[in-house]
């Protein structure tokens, strides 16, 4: 009698879990991925089409960039119309910032996200729902997205390290590391690529910060690190504002001997580039925002109804006092 009732019971399971299944509910209740017709919402040239992006924040100059490129793509596209929201950090205005772009069915979602487990939860309902979902810069777990564009940031890690065994420290020495916010994907793989770069050399790193991507806490945090490591020769700052924070912190503590490398590279008078040139960064790198390729995603998916490869890989570049002016000049061309 006790196995019959435990069959009747496996059979009823069975039962209701094949009809969520076809009521469609347990991609969301399991956190399964359902799969997406790439070419959905197309409706093709004569189509007017909302895009809703949803940027981590606009304290770093870089996401700023993001943005304003994005804009600017999006003007010569005359069936775009792009609305943005600013995190500001924080990951739950992102996650509401993501529920209202649904709530308004906007017919692509972009985003770059905060960090990335909190928002890989929403990003996924996007997707489920059947909106095309472009994911720049920073990533979100598991493949609920239509389309990732972003810069390997373990490739522009090792090079940084390579730089810094080859060029800045080629007889060793002691450096700190200026991270990016730590719940974020490229602050771990910048960090993973950097000791790649570095393995086999006599370079120690003998601290590391989180700068959270920001000017002003990366020259807070370096202020901290030259107190208690006074005797490092270098910073390795995983983007160009925490680079520059660290610069005017030894600026104040005298320490005119020091070496910086950052990422980033923007082609904008308050940049990485200019900061190679002018003498402030020893190198950074650059680290493209996608925010063109994004649109040119947008538009096959909605206007060409073409699909779009799972993952675009964006070039980097190492810039030196030798070839800044040049990159400069080129990237702000046209």
């Amino acid at each position: 009698m006790r196995e019959t009732t435990k069959s009747l019971v496996a059979v009823t399971c069975a039962a209701v879990a094949l009809i969520a299944a076809g009521c469609g509910t347990t991609s969301e209740n399991t956190g399964q991925v359902r799969a997406q017709d790439p070419t959905k919402n197309c409706h093709g040239p004569n189509g007017k089409y909302t895009i809703g992006m949803s940027q981590a924040n606009l304290a770093e100059p870089y996401r700023v960039r993001m943005d304003d490129d994005i804009r600017q793509a999006a003007g010569k596209v005359p069936q775009f119309e792009v609305q943005f929201a600013d995190a500001a950090k924080d990951n739950s205005k992102q996650v509401s910032d993501v529920e209202n772009f649904i709530t308004k069915q906007v017919d692509l979602l972009m985003i770059s996200p905060n960090e990335a487990a909190p928002l890989t939860d929403v990003v996924k309902k996007a997707y489920n729902k059947g909106i095309p979902v472009v994911v720049l810069d920073r990533k979100i777990d598991g493949d609920a997205f239509s389309t990732y564009i972003g810069a390997d940031n373990v490739q522009i890690g090792r090079q940084a390290g390579e730089y810094f065994r080859n060029t800045v420290l080629p007889q060793g020495g002691k450096i700190v590391q200026i991270k990016g916010l730590s719940g974020s994907t490229p602050a771990a793989e910048r960090e993973q690529g950097f000791k790649d770069g570095i393995q086999g050399s006599p370079i120690e790193i003998v601290a590391t910060a989180d700068g959270e991507w920001e000017r002003s806490v990366g020259q807070q945090k370096m202020d901290a690190l030259l107190k208690a490591h006074p005797d490092i020769q270098a910073v390795y700052a995983q983007n160009d504002p925490m680079a520059e924070g660290a610069y005017l912190a030894a600026q104040a503590a005298n320490r005119n001997d020091l070496k910086f490398v950052g990422i980033d590279g923007l082609p904008i008078p308050s940049g990485g580039i200019k900061a190679v040139e002018e003498g402030r960064l020893q190198a950074t790198n650059l680290y493209p925002t996608g925010g063109a390729e994004a649109v040119e995603a947008a538009k096959k998916l909605l206007v060409d109804c073409q699909p779009v490869p799972k993952s675009q890989t964006l070039q980097t570049q190492l810039v030196t006092k030798d070839n800044a002016a040049e990159i400069y000049a080129r990237l702000n061309q046209g």
